[in-house]
């Protein structure tokens, strides 16, 4: 298998340099900053009214500087198939992974290996959230699964397979990595670094200087904060990530009150008990209410903390907690409550990231490298931020569907410019490949984003995105869905047997949006016979997709 791949990429270099003999003497270093849940509507060069009262000016700067996508896009809005995506240009159904789970297929070509048979140093630091080792990088220190915010563990090539723990605050401690691979690596060759963050990531756990950060701000709710779903199929409403019902008040929103015992578990005593009842401790775990495991769940993230970090926490809290508990607020006055603590508490998660990105990119200037090295900064997916009273992703409705993307590219005039073509992030693969000179492998769906480098698409760019999101049933009950968008209509399906709670409610529905006098998505408007053409027109093209894609189910 090795001795097959390594004439793979022999034969790949040698095509590619007879294609490119006029390969630049200085390749261009390629950066790729992606965190974790991060919605547009919270980075201020987009100009949302949450992000006017919580700005972004480091993450600012490279818009400034470079391009912002206005109609960037994901696949399938969660975070392990977006990873598998950026890695491997393919389709969530073309690489396996299609769910959070197991499911990507290692045999295929990742982009990292493509740009090490290129002559580049590649690394990946941060989040990696995919069940198989790193491949195809000369470095990496990745987290443990989703890791946590507060004094994680990291596995590398010089931890024996371990994950070991560090102190510190996890999206400091990745910039950290970074600046170190940055500082060890061969300065004769060029160089791709996959900065990936944890942040801002549910549950939403802010670094003990910021603890205090927007404490006297008011943030405005969406239009549609109380949406009631009425013209959507039923997937709308039988979803589990409102605000109002599913966001809880301990782990969520941090409203445990260090004088109330009963948010205390005595967990080793219920261990000891139920172990002389023959119970292992997963059985134990089982036994808890499901309060009970929210509580030690709670516990356990302020367990790993530092007695200093423990005590900023207190400080920060006790006292919010307390006036909370006592003024007991019920019905839209609690939901409202969340829904601010929710929002600072995310804001706050945004300004270490925002912060972190000025450091990395102040050692690029200060180092020489900012002007040969593109810089992309995006997410995984949207996120919802009380749009239709939702927080997490996975719907193709637009909130976390569109991503945020930047891109700075090094001496690209003029600067400072938006982009409204259709993108996708199935065309960083083949971006990445674009800037390193390497041919595109014919699998790869997506295209490469330089010829965007001056706002304008070129002719022939894409006018369709299609999406297809599987994971049902599981956390948040949101159902399987694919569906088509152009560049003003969207086109989405509902479909497959109902589980738990929506058991005998099996799906075949569909909805349809007309994004310039919709934006929100409040009105489908499928069986308006006034809009029969684009209906049947976006129809087709979504079972041409299903068709050219080799989609297996919908």
């Amino acid at each position: 298998m090795k001795t097959q791949q390594s004439l793979f990429f022999a034969a790949l270099f040698t095509s590619v340099t007879a294609c490119n003999s006029e390969t630049p003497k200085k390749p261009l270093n390629i950066v790729h900053i992606m965190t974790d849940d991060h919605s547009f509507q919270t980075i201020s060069a987009y100009g949302h009214p949450i992000s006017k009262l919580a700005p972004t000016p480091n993450i600012d700067r490279l818009a400034a500087e470079g391009v912002l996508f206005r109609r960037a896009f994901v696949e399938n809005s969660l975070s392990t198939p977006s990873r598998a995506c950026l890695m491997t240009g393919l389709y969530s159904h073309q690489n396996g992974q299609r769910t959070l789970g197991k499911g990507i297929d290692t045999t295929k070509i990742f982009v990292s290996e493509l740009l090490q048979a290129r002559g580049y140093q590649t690394a990946v630091i941060g989040k990696w959230h995919m069940q198989c080792e790193p491949k195809g990088f000369d470095f990496f220190h990745v987290l443990h699964e989703q890791g946590h915010y507060y004094n994680p563990e990291f596995k590398s090539p010089d931890s024996g397979g371990k994950y070991i723990r560090e102190d510190g605050y996890a999206t400091s401690l990745i910039t950290d990595h970074a600046v170190e691979f940055l500082e060890t690596r061969d300065p004769d060759k060029p160089f791709c670094l996959f900065v990936h963050h944890k942040a801002p990531h549910r549950n939403w756990m802010p670094d003990v200087k910021y603890l205090n950060l927007y404490e006297d701000v008011e943030f405005p709710c969406p239009e549609t904060f109380e949406d009631d779903y009425s013209t959507r199929c039923t997937a709308a409403a039988s979803q589990e990530m409102t605000i109002a019902g599913d966001m809880t008040l301990l782990s969520d929103l941090k409203t445990t009150d260090p004088d109330n015992e009963n948010l205390n578990i005595a967990w080793n005593d219920t261990v000891a008990a139920w172990s002389k009842k023959g119970l292992t401790r997963r059985k134990a775990y089982e036994r808890l209410t499901p309060r009970q495991r929210e509580a030690l769940g709670w516990q356990q993230l302020v367990g790993r903390m530092t007695p200093e970090q423990q005590d900023a926490w207190t400080k920060a809290y006790s006292e919010k907690n307390r006036k909370f508990i006592a003024q007991n607020p019920q019905g839209k006055e609690l939901t409202q409550w969340k829904y601010q603590r929710y929002l600072k508490d995310y804001l706050r998660c945004i300004k270490t990231v925002d912060d972190e990105v000025g450091r990395l990119v102040k050692y690029l200037e200060d180092h020489g490298l900012l002007e040969n090295t593109i810089i992309v900064y995006t997410s995984d997916q949207g996120f919802y931020m009380g749009e239709h009273g939702w927080f997490d992703k996975r719907f193709m409705y637009e909130e976390s569907f569109r991503t945020p993307l930047i891109i700075r590219y090094p001496g690209n005039t003029p600067r400072g410019i938006d982009c409204d073509a259709l993108v996708q992030n199935i065309d960083f693969a083949p971006t990445f490949l674009d800037v390193a000179g390497a041919a595109k492998p014919e699998a790869m769906t997506g295209a490469s984003l330089l010829p965007l480098s001056n706002g304008t698409a070129p002719a022939g760019w894409r006018e369709y995105l299609y999406y297809h999101y599987y994971d049902y049933p599981a956390v948040h009950q949101v159902r399987r869905q694919d569906g088509v968008r152009d560049a003003r209509y969207k086109l989405i399906h509902f479909y497959g047997k109902g589980f738990g709670k929506d058991k005998g409610n099996d799906i075949n529905c569909n909805e349809l949006y007309d994004l310039h006098n919709d934006p929100n998505e409040l009105h489908n408007l499928y069986d308006r016979q006034e809009l029969s053409e684009v209906r049947e027109r976006l129809q087709k093209r979504l079972e041409q997709f299903r068709t050219d894609l080799k989609v297996d189910e919908y």
